[in-house]
């Protein structure tokens, strides 16, 4: 395989290559013996096309007194929940986003296995019951792709306290068995909110972030709750919630007067700032939707730099890498990282992309 065959064009504007079955991450370091921060790092650079191997452990080494992690504080939901319809047919239903106190964007899917796929054939039933005498009715499909629904969502009490009762980490095929919602929580999350974890920052420990203030790297927070991203669709990302607030809105102004880079930790970080972000590249205090998508057309005016994942073929995701790392960067990284056995998913190793 070529860096020109490793990444490659798709006739929707999408990115895809292949990616064997052993390097999808199913399950999480901790289960190999290894802390969040012992993953590996790729360390790739814009400016040079500078390709390094490392170990998370060492970000510091990588980053200038001055710059400036911006993290998303978002909590993962224990959002999938098991439910069972009038007819009797059961399925699992993935609570994505809140739109107003009692309805939800929501994904119902059929249940294979051990795991779950994507709902298919007739359309899903409309009422479901599930634990706790909670209740949910399908209103009508979200977003045009047959794959979410908004949902009328009645559990009975507080919603959060139903999930944590009855709910589970949102999983899919490559991780083999059930992990509590602990393993799927950064270190920092405050504000529970999101389906799937901002699975960027899982790396960071309190270590780690001591490390890097003791250095002079500044770190400020921002929240976006993340909806699901089904691996089976190839779908653009769909709105979601986001608050910048003014302290971190005007941490990023700071570092970018006084010539430091703004590095993002994920690509709900990059989403947020560019949303909140001007067409000088400043940032202003963003509470609400955003709805972006960031292709390279579009490109960032923001972000320097960002730490990620390594995201699966014809990911939208890999769309905005291209605008943050140029095509050429991105192929020979995601080259690299197949080449050297980097892990993908959110148990996986991690990407940082510098100017």
């Amino acid at each position: 395989m070529t860096a020109r065959t490793a990444v490659r064009s798709t006739g929707s504007a999408r990115y895809t290559y292949d990616l064997p079955g052993h390097l999808e991450a199913s399950e999480p370091p901790e289960a190999r013996g290894l802390t969040r921060d012992a993953v590996r790092l790729l360390v790739a650079y814009r400016g040079t096309g500078e390709i390094v191997p490392s170990s998370f452990v060492f970000l510091p080494r990588f980053l200038d007194p001055g710059d400036l992690l911006v993290i998303n504080t978002s909590g993962t939901l224990p959002a999938a929940v098991d439910a069972t319809a009038d007819d009797g047919t059961r399925l699992v239903l993935h609570l994505s986003t809140r739109l107003d106190r009692t309805r939800w964007v929501v994904e119902p899917r059929r249940i294979v296995g051990r795991t779950t796929g994507r709902w298919a054939g007739p359309p899903p039933p409309r009422h479901l019951r599930m634990a706790g005498d909670a209740t949910a009715v399908l209103e009508e499909p979200y977003g045009g792709a047959g794959r979410l629904w908004t949902a009328s969502l009645d559990p009975g009490r507080r919603t959060l306290s139903w999930l944590a009762a009855h709910g589970r980490p949102i999983r899919y095929g490559y991780v083999e068995r059930p992990w509590p919602i602990e393993m799927y929580q950064n270190v920092y999350a405050t504000t529970p909110g999101s389906a799937e974890m901002p699975s960027a920052g899982r790396p960071f420990t309190p270590g780690a972030i001591t490390s890097l203030v003791a250095k002079g790297v500044g770190v400020s927070p921002l929240v976006l709750h993340t909806g699901v991203a089904s691996l089976e669709a190839d779908e653009l990302p769909y709105p979601e919630r986001m608050i910048v607030p003014e302290s971190t809105a005007e941490r990023v102004n700071a570092a970018h007067r006084s010539g430091h880079r703004v590095i993002a930790v994920g690509t709900t970080v990059v989403r947020a700032l560019e949303t909140a972000g001007q067409a000088d590249g400043t940032v202003c205090p963003y509470d609400g939707w955003t709805g972006l998508v960031i292709s390279p057309e579009r490109g960032v005016r923001v972000v320097d730099g960002m730490i990620t994942g390594w995201h699966e073929p014809a990911s939208s995701h890999l769309m905005m890498l291209d605008a943050v790392a140029g095509r050429p960067l991105l192929e020979a990284s995601y080259e690299a990282a197949l080449d050297q056995g980097y892990r993908w998913h959110e148990f996986g190793d991690t990407h940082l992309i510098l100017p």
